[in-house]
């Protein structure tokens, strides 16, 4: 048996590039980061279900709707599929409150996969972002956490409160391709 069967992944920063103090509001504006449709078919074939929880403000600003929003998952979707990937869902959270339960770093997003899908537990999952809300949202869990990307400098405390740093999302997966992670308890 696996010891991790699921993956949580935030979606700016880490299948797609981010756009500084600005949302991704239209199918023009996403642009997969390099590698990252090649980790994720990758990743599907080592995890049961891989679920993307984002963020997105933007559509409860009113700076982009919940249509165009859409549009962009279903880009996002179809391309990780043509590539042989599988995303099994998208959580989204558009609330404007920081206190909202579903708005990473809370974890009501994570409560929303477990309804549509009983069988994930947390204990077995890993949260991959780019973000302290990521990674806090996967501690509260006691999910396994993988920091990726180059947001914070690395004398940062944030490293020493993820289980693990990759360059991106591409060199998790490489590094998965080689090792037997998924089937030991490598949680500090």
């Amino acid at each position: 048996m696996n010891q991790y069967k699921y993956l949580f992944l935030d979606r700016d920063g880490v299948i797609n590039e981010e756009r500084p103090d600005d949302y991704v509001k239209d199918i023009s504006e996403f642009v997969f980061i390099e590698r990252s449709l090649i980790a994720i078919a990758e990743l599907a074939r080592k995890f049961d279900h891989i679920f993307v929880i984002t963020n997105q403000r933007g559509v409860g600003r009113g700076i982009m709707s919940a249509g165009s929003l859409q549009e962009v998952h279903d880009y996002m979707s179809g391309e990780i599929e043509k590539a042989g990937g599988k995303i099994s869902n998208i959580y989204i959270c558009t609330d404007t409150d920081s206190f909202s339960i579903n708005r990473k770093p809370n974890i009501g997003m994570a409560f929303q996969a477990q309804r549509d899908f009983p069988d994930v537990n947390v204990r077995q999952s890993v949260m991959v972002g780019n973000s302290k809300s990521d990674m806090e949202f996967g501690n509260k869990l006691g999910m396994y956490t993988v920091l990726v990307g180059n947001k914070y400098p690395k004398e940062d405390k944030i490293y020493k409160q993820v289980d693990a740093y990759y360059e991106n999302l591409y060199k998790f997966a490489e590094y998965l391709s080689r090792t037997n992670f998924l089937e030991n308890d490598n949680k500090k």
